[in-house]
């Protein structure tokens, strides 16, 4: 866009980034009280939107905020904003906080929901596959509720500064008995003899949409799903490892802390399954219903 100002959605309103604000008495900022979703940008259109909206209603549900538009008047909105910034392939954030009042814990049904929306640019270019990527091991401290997409990050931003001051791409969060949950914003799985080792959805971690038609996917390939606890000893043995995420689709890990896993290259079930969530999602683009 070169020195074109980015253009953001909020409240209804298409605007530059420079003119967008909310009050410093906005709940999302005073007390996180807001939930979010990132959406994939690829050829121009939304990834996943449909999983996407259905988490986003169900954390708006789950704290009582209440939806103030429909899935197909966001999508309309949400076309419009990447149209008006002219991206193809990036990422796309959506905001939705519970109002503003003055301060206090309690809340009351009087409060207006504030909703922004913003574009940004890829990270990896789509249909290249990325280098295999690095993790680092941290503590997880996040609130037990994981499966509400909060905009509390705290923790998680203090796992993802850990894991960039390492060196290492992004973080993989262990609780306290060992186990592994999940990377600082993304899906973890590992890969052994052909089995796809994937930890149950549980409040423990957030239900990741990107993980959820990965799945699929691997539904359709050979892998055997296997879906239990597991530490950090087993997955060091794993023949690959992968992350998944709205902004980064499905990326392979070649190492994590001092241990590289396998020979320390992309797997060829991590690439194969890169390829097929592409083309599942360029199959899947939601179409708004007529009438």
């Amino acid at each position: 866009m070169g020195d074109q100002q980015r253009i953001v959605f909020i409240n209804g309103k298409f605007v530059p980034e420079t003119e967008a604000s909310l009050p410093i008495f906005d709940r999302g900022l005073l007390f996180a009280d807001a939930v979010y979703e990132g959406f994939g940008i690829l050829d121009g259109q939304i990834v996943d939107f449909i999983y996407h909206m259905q988490r986003l209603e169900q954390s708006l549900a789950k704290i009582a905020i209440p939806a103030t538009f429909t899935t197909d008047s966001m999508f309309a909105d949400l076309m419009r904003l990447i149209e008006k910034n002219a991206i193809k392939y990036g990422f796309l954030y959506l905001h939705v906080t519970r109002g503003a009042g003055d301060r206090a814990y309690h809340y009351h049904d009087g409060y207006v929901p504030n909703i922004f929306a913003f574009t940004q640019g890829e990270k990896f270019a789509v249909d290249d596959m990325p280098p295999a990527i690095t993790l680092h091991t941290v503590p997880d401290l996040r609130w037990a509720r994981r499966d509400i997409k909060s905009t509390n990050l705290l923790a998680q931003v203090m796992a993802k500064h850990a894991a960039h001051e390492a060196g290492d791409y992004e973080a993989l969060m262990l609780d306290p008995d060992g186990y592994v949950t999940e990377a600082g914003s993304s899906s973890f799985f590992f890969i052994k003899d052909g089995d796809l080792f994937v930890r149950p959805v549980t409040n423990e971690i957030l239900h990741g949409i990107t993980r959820q038609t990965m799945l699929r996917v691997a539904a359709q390939m050979e892998l055997r799903l296997v879906e239990r606890v597991y530490k950090l000893d087993e997955v060091l043995q794993a023949d690959e490892a992968l992350i998944t995420a709205s902004s980064i689709y499905v990326l392979p890990v070649s190492k994590i802390d001092q241990h590289v896993i396998a020979d320390g290259k992309a797997g060829r079930f991590s690439v194969a399954l890169r390829k097929a969530y592409l083309e599942t999602a360029r199959a899947e683009f939601y179409q708004p219903q007529a009438g």
